[in-house]
C-alpha cells in the first residue's frame, strides 16, 4: 500500500497503463529526465507497475546523498549491476562497503596519483606520437583504448595487449548499455533470452574471466609491483586482520576498470568534439598550455597550472554526466518534508541538474567560463557532482581528473583534431551519454 505522504507526489506525464512510464523513457530518457523539473521537486515515475520518486533539486538530492545517507542504501541499479561487478565499491553498500573502502583509500593517495601520473603521460604521449598529419581517427574509441590502458597500467603494472584491450573495448559498450536499459525495465525481463540480455551476460561473463585470469597470474607470480593489484592483495582488514578473497578483488578490480574507462573517456572524446565546434576556447587553451607546459614533460606539476583546461573539463562533465543514480529507503526517512518509508525507491538525474537553467543560465550553452570563480560562486557540490557526493563518492575522481587534464593537455600541446565531414555527432544513451562516433582529422599545431 503507498504511504499516504507519497500519494501528494505528483506523477510525470505520459504514464501508460500496466507499462507506466517505461515507454516514454524509451524514446527520448535525456529529454524526458530534463522535463521532471517542470513538474515537481519530487516527481512520481513508473517502471512498470513499480514507482520510483525522482528528485529534481540539488537540495533534494544533497538532502539524499549526505544528509539521509544513514536510512538509505543503492538502490534499483545496483541491484541488476552486481551481475557484472558483484559486491564491489561500485555497488556494495552498508559496512562491507565501508571496509572495502577503508582497504582501497590508501591505492589513491595524492602520492599514489603522483606516481601515476607518469603512466598517464607515457600512455598519452605514445598515442599522438603515433598520429599522423590528416589521418582520420575515431576518437570515442582512441579515447576509450587510451584510458583503459592507463588503468589497467596501473592495476597491474603490464600493458594489457592489443588483443585484451580490443576485446575489453568490445565488451564495455555492450555492458554499459545492458545497465541502462535495466534502469528502466522491469526486472523480470532480465532472465527472458532476448539479443540484448544475451550479450550482455556474455560481456559480464568474458569481462570477468579475463579478470580472473590476471589475478590468477599475479598471485602466482607472488610480490614485488607497486600497482593497484598489489594494494588490493596485500590489503589487511584493521579489525579481523583478514585478506580479501580473489572474489572480491574481482569485484573491485571490475569496479575499477569499468569506471576508470568510461567516464574519463567519453569526457575527454566529449572535449575534443567541443574543442573543435570552438575555436575560441582551443586558442585560449593552446596558450596556456604553451605558457604552462613549454618544452616540459607534461605530469602532476603541469597539471596544477593549466586552470582554463579545467575549467573546460567542468563544462563538458557538466553538459555529459551520468545519466541517473538511485537509491532505496531501508528505514523511513523524510526528504524534503516528505516521509520516506521502507522500501521506496527515489533516483536523480546527473544529466537532468547540469542542464537545469535555474542553476545554469543557458544550460546548453558550453562556456567554460562559467567556473571563474567570480561567476562560479552558486557552483557548490549541490549543484554540480559528476562523482557523486556523501560516502558513496566515486574514489578514483582525483585520479580521473589528473588523467582528463595530462591527455587533454599532451593532445592540444602537439596537434588540433577537427570533426570528419559528413558525420553528425550524436549523443547515444548510456550510465555515462557517449558520442555514437566522433571520426576526427589530425593536424599539427606547429611545424
Amino acid at each position: 500500500m503507498m504511504d499516504d505522504s507519497l500519494r501528494s507526489v505528483p506523477a510525470a506525464p505520459g504514464r501508460l497503463p500496466l507499462l507506466g512510464h517505461v515507454v516514454a523513457l524509451g524514446r527520448n530518457p535525456l529529454g524526458f529526465l530534463e522535463s521532471l523539473r517542470t513538474v515537481g521537486s519530487i516527481v512520481r515515475i513508473d517502471l512498470g507497475n513499480w514507482p520510483v520518486y525522482m528528485l529534481t533539486t540539488p537540495e533534494l538530492v544533497r538532502d539524499a546523498l549526505v544528509t539521509q545517507a544513514g536510512s538509505l542504501t543503492r538502490g534499483r541499479i545496483y541491484d541488476r549491476a552486481r551481475t557484472l561487478f558483484g559486491n564491489g565499491l561500485a555497488t556494495s553498500d552498508g559496512a562491507l562497503h565501508l571496509r572495502q573502502r577503508r582497504l582501497l583509500q590508501p591505492a589513491f593517495h595524492q602520492q599514489r596519483i603522483a606516481g601515476y601520473a607518469e603512466t598517464m603521460r607515457r600512455h598519452a604521449d605514445e598515442l599522438v606520437a603515433s598520429w599522423a598529419p590528416g589521418q582520420q581517427v575515431a576518437v570515442d574509441q582512441v579515447m576509450h583504448e587510451l584510458t583503459l590502458r592507463i588503468v589497467a597500467d596501473a592495476l597491474f603494472s603490464t600493458d594489457l595487449g592489443r588483443t585484451s584491450v580490443a576485446e575489453v573495448q568490445q565488451h564495455v559498450p555492450i555492458i554499459m548499455k545492458g545497465i541502462a536499459a535495466r534502469m528502466i525495465t522491469p526486472r523480470r525481463l532480465d532472465g527472458w533470452p532476448i539479443p540484448l540480455n544475451r550479450r550482455f551476460d556474455a560481456a559480464s561473463t568474458r569481462l570477468r574471466r579475463i579478470v580472473e585470469e590476471l589475478i590468477v597470474a599475479r598471485r602466482g607470480a607472488g610480490r614485488g609491483r607497486n600497482d593497484l593489484l598489489s594494494v588490493l592483495l596485500a590489503a589487511r582488514d584493521a579489525d579481523s586482520g583478514s585478506a580479501m578473497s580473489d572474489a572480491q578483488v574481482c569485484d573491485e578490480v571490475i569496479s575499477l576498470l569499468i569506471a576508470g574507462t568510461e567516464t574519463p573517456a567519453n569526457t575527454l572524446a566529449w572535449t575534443f568534439h567541443a574543442l573543435a565546434g570552438h575555436p575560441d576556447v582551443e586558442q585560449r587553451l593552446h596558450a596556456e598550455i604553451d605558457a604552462v607546459v613549454e618544452d616540459r614533460p607534461i605530469g602532476i606539476d603541469t597539471v596544477a597550472g593549466l586552470e582554463y583546461a579545467r575549467r573546460i573539463l567542468n563544462e563538458v562533465i557538466r553538459l555529459h554526466p551520468p545519466l541517473l543514480f538511485t537509491r532505496r529507503a531501508t528505514a523511513q526517512t523524510c526528504i524534503g518534508g516528505l516521509r520516506i518509508p521502507p522500501g521506496t525507491e527515489i533516483a536523480y538525474s546527473p544529466y537532468a541538474l547540469h542542464r537545469d537553467p535555474d542553476l545554469y543560465p543557458e544550460p546548453t550553452r558550453f562556456d567554460p567560463d562559467r567556473w571563474l570563480s567570480e561567476r562560479a560562486a552558486y557552483l557548490t557540490p549541490r549543484t554540480f557532482n559528476p562523482f557523486g557526493a556523501g560516502h558513496h563518492k566515486c574514489i578514483g575522481d582525483d585520479f580521473a581528473w589528473t588523467e582528463m587534464s595530462i591527455v587533454v593537455a599532451t593532445v592540444a600541446h602537439r596537434w588540433r583534431l577537427r570533426l570528419a565531414e559528413g558525420h553528425s555527432v550524436r549523443e547515444v544513451v548510456a550510465e555515462v551519454p557517449r558520442p555514437d562516433a566522433l571520426p576526427m582529422i589530425v593536424q599539427p599545431r606547429k611545424p
